[in-house]
C-alpha cells in the first residue's frame, strides 16, 4: 500500500502546486495546513493558535491538532484501502507531535508517511522577494502585505529555508532543491512517488 504524504518547505517552494500535481496524476486528496490554521484562528480564536505572527509557536500550539488529524487521516486510509492523502505546509513540530502519533501507532514518521522536503538553498532574500511579487496571487496570504513585510518576510523564509535541512533531517526525508527549474523538479518528484 502506497504511502500517505507530508510536504514541508518554507514559502514559494512549490508546496502547494507539487500537492495539486499529486492529486491530479496519482489521486492523492489535498489538505493543507495554512487553510486549516487560518480557519481555526477564526474561529476559536481562545485557542491562540495565532501567536503575534510567531510561526514557530503557532505551529507548536498546532501541533497536536494536526497530530491527531493526521493520526485519523492514516488509519481511516488504511480502512478505506486506496484512499491517500498529501498534507501539505510551512512547517510541523514533530517533536511535539510524535508522542501524539504514537497513540495512533506511528512510531517513526518515515515508516509511515513519505516526507517530502522542499529547499531552495541558493535563493536570496531579494530572489525570493522578486519571486513573491511575480508569482503571489490573491488566493496567497502575502498578497496583500507592503513590501517592507514583504522584504522581513524574505529575509526570515530564506534562514528557515537554511535550516531545513538541520531540523528534519531526523525523521529521513526526501529533500529536492527548488532552486532553478521549479516544474521540472515537482515532476520528477511525480514520478519519484508513481515509481515507488
Amino acid at each position: 500500500m502506497k504511502k500517505n504524504i507530508i510536504i514541508f518547505g518554507a514559502g514559494r517552494a512549490g508546496k502547494t502546486t507539487l500537492a495539486k500535481k499529486l492529486n491530479q496524476e496519482l489521486n492523492y486528496s489535498v489538505i493543507g495546513t495554512d487553510d486549516i490554521t487560518s480557519i481555526l484562528q477564526k474561529s476559536f480564536p481562545e485557542l491562540k493558535l495565532d501567536v503575534s505572527n510567531d510561526w514557530e509557536k503557532t505551529m507548536a500550539n498546532f501541533a497536536p491538532l494536526i497530530a491527531h488529524f493526521i493520526g485519523t487521516l492514516d488509519y481511516r486510509s488504511k480502512c478505506f484501502n486506496g484512499t491517500n492523502f498529501v498534507i501539505e505546509g510551512w512547517h510541523y513540530d514533530f517533536e511535539k507531535m510524535l508522542p501524539i502519533l504514537k497513540m495512533y501507532e506511528i512510531e517513526e514518521l518515515s515508516d509511515y508517511f513519505l516526507l517530502i522536503g522542499l529547499v531552495y538553498p541558493n535563493k536570496t532574500p531579494e530572489e525570493y522577494f522578486n519571486d513573491r511579487k511575480k508569482y503571489d496571487s490573491t488566493d496567497d496570504w502575502t498578497y496583500n502585505l507592503c513590501d517592507e513585510e514583504l522584504k522581513g518576510l524574505s529575509i526570515d523564509a530564506v534562514e528557515y529555508n537554511r535550516k531545513i535541512l538541520d531540523k528534519y533531517s531526523i525523521y529521513n526525508p526526501r529533500i529536492y532543491d527548488v532552486s532553478q527549474d521549479r516544474e521540472q523538479v515537482l515532476d520528477k518528484i511525480v514520478s519519484d512517488i508513481a515509481s515507488l
